[in-house]
């Protein structure tokens, strides 16, 4: 027998339109969408509903995983302790962050980051999980040893999305040596001399392997049907190379000529939502609200602040002209879930599966007060 439930008397924010009315779910998909009000199923009151939350970068399961410096926590409280602050934020599918490679001493061993995905996995068929959990690998392509942790997820279905970086001295997101001192320098506690010996091995790390590691993952997600991401572009070389790599995911770019450069050439340009939130970068980068202002902004990610991803769309439907907040939620739903070929989401449409968040806002922070995954009501 077929089970249904009504949402009624519900602000339904459609991709391009808010429509007063209700939903049907049947079966775990969206059976019918109708204007007006009724008297049946769960009454919104007025609320929104919005799809489900498609975050495709986050590194807030490590936190779970690392809390301390030197500490391990249990992998599978970890992710369960991630999964309950991921969609109690309105994410029903999230993609977790796994660092490939090691761009400074210490970090993750070798098997680390496979013994995690294993737990993530386990948790997903033990039914412990309420979002849907897939695999971000972020390649250091620049490490020595990114092609051997790499290698560990060769056969993975769970991994739909890699992400190619370089943290080296003069790269990227680190192209003036300010933020490279507070990151590697002060935080770690090198003398000047420690410090030197530190980035001439990183410099030499990226010469050495950058160009071709990123050729040899990228030629593994090109068989593989995963798509890519540059991390933090900046300059049209990086953009070119991007082009020849595949990548169809601007992570986080630098400048604005590699925003609309990507954008330009049919990438979506992801942005950090606490960025949005902030104002401002934290790393002193371009700000997002002047990405959005220039019409190239494209996906917001939560980064490390998951309420973030629901947050920041009502700021930039508030804040930035000509972004509706229809356009702005597209941004952490179905701009996200098309750019990673998950087509069955991120849009409230007939046939979609029911992915669905009940949001109220009168003004301020929005709350989010029930959320459904396949029309399971999951918190």
């Amino acid at each position: 027998m077929s089970k249904e439930t009504v949402l009624s008397n519900a602000r339904i924010v459609l991709e391009d339109d808010i429509l007063s009315g209700a939903i049907l779910i049947r079966d775990g998909k969206i059976a019918d969408i109708s204007e007006g009000s009724s008297v049946a199923g769960e009454d919104f009151e007025g609320d929104y509903i919005i799809p489900g939350l498609v975050e495709l970068h986050t590194d807030h399961l490590e936190g779970h995983y690392s809390p301390r410096p030197g500490i391990r926590w249990n992998k599978t409280a970890a992710v369960q302790a991630h999964d309950a602050q991921i969609v109690t934020s309105g994410i029903t599918t999230v993609f977790d962050c796994l660092r490939m490679g090691a761009d400074e001493d210490g970090g993750f061993e070798h098997g680390e980051m496979r013994e995690m995905a294993d737990a993530i996995q386990s948790a997903e068929e033990e039914g412990r999980l309420r979002a849907e959990h897939l695999i971000h690998l972020r390649c250091e392509v620049s490490a020595d040893n990114v092609l051997q942790h790499f290698a560990d997820f060769e056969k993975d279905p769970y991994v739909r999305l890699v992400s190619l970086m370089d943290h080296a001295p003069g790269q990227r997101q680190f192209q003036t040596m300010d933020q490279y001192v507070y990151y590697y320098q002060k935080k770690r506690g090198l003398t000047d001399e420690e410090f030197a010996r530190f980035c001439a091995r990183r410099i030499a790390e990226s010469e050495r392997n950058s160009t071709p590691h990123r050729e040899a993952i990228s030629r593994v997600c090109a068989e593989r049907g995963i798509t890519v991401a540059s991390h933090d572009d900046a300059t049209s070389a990086h953009i070119d190379e991007a082009i020849e790599n595949g990548v169809r995911l601007a992570e986080f770019p630098t400048s604005v000529e590699a925003a609309r450069l990507s954008h330009e050439n049919g990438m979506s340009v992801l942005m950090g939502a606490p960025n949005i939130v902030r104002g401002k970068s934290h790393s002193g980068n371009i700000a997002a609200r002047d990405l959005a202002q220039l019409g190239v902004l494209d996906v917001l990610s939560s980064d490390y602040v998951p309420l973030s991803l629901l947050h920041a769309p009502f700021i930039l439907a508030d804040e930035v002209e000509g972004i509706t907040l229809p356009k702005a939620i597209a941004m952490v739903t179905a701009t996200p879930a098309r750019t990673v070929s998950l087509n069955d989401r991120g849009r409230i449409a007939t046939g979609l599966r029911a992915d669905l968040v009940r949001v109220h806002r009168s003004h301020g922070v929005p709350v989010t007060r029930s959320v459904w995954r396949e029309g399971r009501r999951v918190a």
